[in-house]
């Protein structure tokens, strides 16, 4: 009887997802430093090789705002709390931002020590945001996302979800560590960061359509979160 070759699964892993075009993948220590991309990862931000990643941390390839969301989620796997299928915003090359779909989880050594992370995310289909069963809290994102110019309530948001203000904020909390509004708000921004590098709008467009009440609200709130105003954003980062 023939003998089986013999193989090294996370190699055969790695070469598996290298030619997988739509699913960006990635391995990390526990300080979040990257040791491993595929190739998908590298196009979405504009790299021709892995030496131009290995090492670096999300703060030096996205956005502070989504950096800190993707460290956020890396934490909490490391406690001991799974992503899986969050929907969220990936910062591309030109940091303009695409929804994605994260799973996340822990990687371990020696005595069942966490040693870091390990993760994919891909865009979804079309319509696939709606799909509750598909994706956590998905109708109540793709609420927020279609009313983002409006104020939403959290009763409105717990509707879209067939659940209580009380449950959806449960819920919100355990998948993404924050409250609806505060996921709302950070939409907000995300949103907005997408408009400045992405179209020539007016900055006073861009905080009316992400649901701003003026474009000095708009100003305040996002040089709080990115540490920079809308302009010096926009001059920054738009290609």
């Amino acid at each position: 009887m023939p003998k089986t070759p013999k193989q090294d699964a996370p190699q055969v892993f790695r070469e598996l997802l290298e030619v997988m075009p739509d699913l960006q993948a990635w391995m990390k220590d526990r300080e979040g430093r990257y040791l491993w991309v595929n190739r998908a990862f590298l196009m979405n931000y504009g790299l021709a090789r892995i030496g131009q990643v290995v090492g670096k941390t999300d703060g030096d390839l996205s956005p502070a705002h989504l950096a800190a969301y993707f460290q956020e989620g890396d934490q909490a796997v490391l406690a001991g709390r799974p992503v899986n299928q969050r929907l969220e915003l990936v910062g591309r090359y030109d940091h303009s931002a695409h929804w994605c779909r994260t799973t996340k989880l822990a990687t371990y050594g020696a005595g069942r020590r966490t040693t870091g992370t390990v993760g994919f995310t891909r865009k979804p289909a079309a319509g696939e945001i709606e799909q509750m069963a598909e994706i956590p809290l998905g109708a109540v994102v793709a609420t927020m996302i279609r009313k983002i110019g409006r104020k939403v309530s959290s009763a409105e948001l717990a509707k879209a979800a067939g659940t209580s203000v009380r449950g959806l904020e449960r819920a919100f909390g355990r998948d993404y560590g924050l409250s609806p509004q505060q996921y709302l708000r950070r939409l907000r921004m995300q949103t907005a960061c997408q408009l400045l590098v992405s179209t020539r709008l007016a900055l006073a467009q861009v905080a009316d359509r992400c649901g701003f009440a003026d474009q000095s609200h708009f100003t305040r709130d996002f040089r709080s979160l990115t540490g920079m105003t809308p302009r010096a954003y926009r001059i920054a980062f738009t290609v």
